[in-house]
């Protein structure tokens, strides 16, 4: 019998280490060239074709797998390393983000509890955020895969203080119907938590908008005031800071002083735009979310760490226990080795097995430092004032939402066409710059408008990356014309 029969190490460790070296290599070259070459490619049938085989019962050699990741699945990336890369909110990435990957993956750590060191740095990027943000010493948190997951833990938490900890073991039975609150430009993924945690989605109110995008207090107020009369029961607020529209920062303060008055949860969804408290001149603008109840965060978008990194702070860390702790016998805690430790990830959230995503955030900020990161946004923000303002002087094109932070929507939108037209004609110019892999912005739609989603948190992108794409469309929008 072969004695390495059921060992997976390589045979043979000098050429695994040639292999290793050459990765990074080429690794090191691909961020290098991140600004050449189309942003985005269509994917060829027979290049698709190549990922339909079934699983393979026999291994083959690494390089041979590497040849197929290089022809197949390189080139045809959603590209959004590329400075041209303007599509819905996506992180650009570091080459030290990818590092640590490397090294998270040798490691193997479960962070779902135990005694050894991961913990720590999990623990530590944790206090980090915690003293960015202004909760206090006694608030929790723990890495999740982004702000979906971290909002459906915030919110389970919210409910288990509303049901006074029933919801645990009888769910909602006996309850008055729990209602919430956000702004009709919230993320969708609000109303799935809402979903997801037996509320139902329809127990999720839109809340009108002020002039400037974010959530008007006064129209939550009655909101809140016609609930109450209807006998429902009012638990939660959540406000956004950086909708995904027009990047929008809602009212923390009025919004904490309804809260308080009313005695509701004040959940803040920062996904992308928590990310400005680290930019000096934006800071201010999220005054009073040191007050939140909770918040939900992503690292893997304005941080730049790779996917998938987010983060949920809460307050109230016993109440955050509460609403998830309890552990089956056969992880029962011991005074020292490593069953030990007071804090397991797990007592926090709903995920048993988790990775060290905490590694790339702490490898990232330790390499970059939170200075050059704020720095990255503030240039992202200046980029779109200027975008916006170069809109505004084009007779050709139209601004579609106010540009509050670092997103700017419009549209070619020439004299004399009607709306439908309009729309078919910014439809084309998407799928026109989408197809020639020169840009890629996102389509936005407002009422029965359809225009064009610039989304600037790119740290490679340039005046002249910005300047190329305004002339494509106006190049564009012009051979797009109807004709008569």
């Amino acid at each position: 019998m072969d004695p390495r029969r059921g060992h997976l190490d390589p045979k043979d460790w000098k050429a695994f280490r040639d292999v290793c070296h050459q990765v990074v290599d080429e690794m090191v070259e691909r961020f290098q060239a991140t600004s050449s070459g189309p942003v985005w490619r269509e994917i060829p049938e027979e290049v698709a074709q190549t990922f339909r085989d079934g699983l393979p019962e026999e291994g083959r050699p690494i390089p041979e797998v590497l040849v197929q990741i290089r022809e197949n699945l390189l080139p045809y990336t959603l590209g959004n390393t590329h400075p041209r890369f303007f599509g819905w909110v996506n992180g650009a990435g570091t080459p030290a983000g990818a590092l640590a990957e490397f090294l998270a993956g040798s490691i193997n750590a479960n962070l779902g509890g135990r005694h050894h060191s991961p913990i720590l740095v999990e623990e530590q990027v944790v206090s980090w955020v915690r003293d960015l943000f202004g909760f206090p010493s006694g608030s929790s948190g723990t890495l999740m895969s982004g702000t979906s997951m971290a909002t459906v833990t915030a919110l389970s938490v919210a409910r288990h203080r509303a049901t006074r900890g029933s919801d645990r073991q009888a769910g909602l039975r006996g309850q008055p119907p729990l209602v919430g609150y956000a702004s009709r430009d919230s993320h969708h993924s609000v109303a799935d938590a809402f979903s997801l945690l037996g509320l139902g989605a329809d127990a999720l109110r839109g809340v009108g908008l002020a002039a400037d995008g974010s959530m008007d207090p006064l129209a939550l107020e009655s909101e809140i005031r016609r609930d109450l009369e209807a006998g429902h029961r009012p638990f939660v607020v959540v406000a956004t800071v950086g909708s995904v529209t027009c990047g929008a920062i809602d009212d923390l303060r009025r919004l904490r002083s309804l809260c308080h008055r009313y005695g509701l949860w004040l959940h803040v969804d920062g996904a992308f735009g928590a990310a400005a408290i680290l930019a000096p001149e934006i800071a201010p603008r999220l005054a009073g979310i040191e007050t939140a109840d909770s918040l939900a965060m992503d690292f893997h978008k304005w941080f730049h760490v790779p996917y998938d990194a987010g983060c949920v702070l809460v307050r109230d860390g016993n109440l955050h226990r509460s609403a998830f702790g309890g552990r089956p016998d056969y992880l029962t805690s011991l005074p020292s080795g490593p069953a030990s430790g007071e804090h397991w990830p797990m007592d926090l959230g709903p995920e048993m097995s988790r990775g060290f995503r905490a590694f790339k955030v702490w490898f990232t900020l330790q390499a970059l430092g939170s200075r050059a990161v704020g720095e990255a946004v503030s240039r992202n923000c200046a980029q779109a004032r200027a975008l916006a303002a170069r809109v505004d002087l084009e007779p050709e094109l139209q601004r579609m939402a106010p540009a509050e932070l670092n997103i700017v929507c419009f549209r070619y939108s020439p004299e004399d066409l009607e709306e439908s037209e309009l729309n078919e004609v910014n439809r084309r110019i998407l799928m026109d710059l989408h197809a020639r892999g020169l840009a890629v912005p996102s389509p936005i739609r407002r009422g029965d408008q359809l225009g064009i989603r610039v989304c600037l948190c790119n740290h490679r992108t340039s005046a002249e990356d910005l300047d190329l794409l305004v002339e494509a469309v106006l190049a564009l929008g012009r051979r797009l014309l109807p004709v008569g």
